[in-house]
């Protein structure tokens, strides 16, 4: 109902003149993620053990030094403080970046869009901190979109589940499912991983949306900290040194009834007999970025997925890095010889938290990967991506956009790509 309802609107839009080309010849979408976070909503610790302005960001520039990035680098993001207090803890954009996608949506043909995961911080629904999940999920899911859904009443959000979504318990994911089932702007499968369709039979698109935390939690993997030059350490230098330590999987994020193995068979037959001409898969976590903290993960996700996408999918978006970040992988090292286009890999992560990259993170992977390109990111910022499947030129085109520190919700163009359709 919600997938006919929602092509019914872009119609109703073709037919009115607001857009100039045809609903076959173009499907267009915003791609947003980790849009859950309220200073309404903190982190235990920043209450028990408050830091007033100063010493937050002085604590910030520690954690920036430890993780051996370059002081000249330090930045921070904007600085919320409670009123009547000196308790400081990172503002949010949420609510700028949901007034600069309206804005942007007047402009450009939106479609419909996709949420890549965290959309409740800091632990999902059914925290235990005394507040109403109902209101919680109305506050940080659907309050920050509601200008998006003024202008476009029919407009649909499809969602991915985030490590955040999963912190508390497996109840707070049901709350999580459960709620969008009965809003009308949002769609999420109660397992948590699904497909769905858009377009017109021989220029359509099939999105596989996944629940990563589930793969990565039936995984057994290491968080390492980088050396510092900013390369990766060996897991038998990190294991003599005593920096290694296994990623820590909570009971109940653990799969029960071999579920990540279901989902693994379930992305595999499903991108191999689609019979769209687009597939586009995403989820929460990234396959590459250039955060320098996320790289475990990846190396764990690229292992479960990649080959599949490699040879079948158009492209992968992730949130999970709260940054812009645009890069390719040439499949070379899980299909040698093989002359598809890249696969893009596009991070929207900063829907209402920023991080800064590790620079020499960046350089460093560049030398170790051959088969990994960046091709562009921008990082402490707020901000999202707009894509479109141009079905004349065979091409699809992504655009990145900030909005500003003052929370305005002004609309900045940063920059655009265009790259060929590669599934067969």
């Amino acid at each position: 109902m919600k997938l006919s309802t929602s092509c019914f609107a872009v119609s109703a839009l073709l037919l009115s003149g607001s857009f100039n080309v045809a609903a076959k010849d173009s499907i267009s979408f915003l791609a947003f993620g980790d849009g859950g976070y309220h200073p309404d909503y903190p982190k235990t610790k920043h209450i028990k053990k408050p830091k007033n302005k100063l010493q937050f960001i002085e604590a910030e520039r520690a954690d920036w030094l430890e993780d051996h990035r370059p002081i000249e680098e330090f930045n921070h993001a904007p600085i919320y403080v409670y009123p009547g207090t000196e308790i400081a803890t990172e503002d949010t954009g949420a609510a700028a970046v949901g007034k600069a996608m309206a804005t942007l949506c007047e402009r450009k043909a939106c479609e419909f869009g996709i949420q890549l995961g965290d959309n409740i911080y800091p632990d999902g629904a059914d925290a235990n901190d005394g507040k109403d999940d109902q209101k919680r999920m109305n506050d940080l899911i659907l309050g920050p979109l509601k200008p998006l859904f003024k202008n476009n009443k029919e407009l649909v959000v499809y969602s991915a589940l985030g490590n955040h979504d999963w912190k508390t318990s497996r109840k707070g994911v049901k709350l999580q499912t459960q709620w969008m089932a009965n809003q009308p702007n949002f769609h999420m499968d109660k397992r948590g991983y699904y497909s769905y369709k858009m377009g017109e039979a021989g220029n359509d698109v099939e999105f596989f949306v996944l629940d990563t935390n589930m793969l990565l939690s039936g995984q057994h993997y290491y968080e390492i900290p980088l050396a510092k030059d900013g390369s990766e350490q060996g897991l038998a230098t990190a294991l003599a040194h005593g920096h290694a330590e296994v990623e820590d999987i909570e009971i109940h994020e653990s799969p029960v009834n071999g579920e990540d193995h279901k989902q693994l068979a379930w992305l595999a037959k499903g991108l191999k007999t689609s019979t769209a001409k687009w597939k586009i898969v995403y989820g929460h976590h990234i396959l590459w970025s250039i955060g320098g903290t996320k790289y475990d993960e990846g190396h764990v996700l690229r292992r479960l997925i990649l080959p599949e996408l490699c040879q079948y999918a158009d492209a992968y978006i992730a949130g999970h890095e709260h940054d812009l970040e645009l890069l390719t992988d040439d499949c070379s090292r899980v299909m040698p010889g093989n002359n598809k286009p890249k696969l893009p890999l596009i991070i929207s992560g900063a829907a209402s938290k920023m991080r800064g990259t590790h620079t020499p993170f960046s350089q460093q992977q560049e030398k170790r990967y051959p088969e990994y390109d960046l091709i562009w990111a921008k990082s402490f910022i707020w901000g999202f991506a707009h894509i479109e499947l141009d079905n004349r030129s065979d091409s699809l085109n992504v655009s990145f956009y900030t909005t500003p520190h003052d929370k305005s919700g002004q609309v900045i163009p940063e920059a655009s790509f265009s790259f060929k359709h590669r599934s067969e």
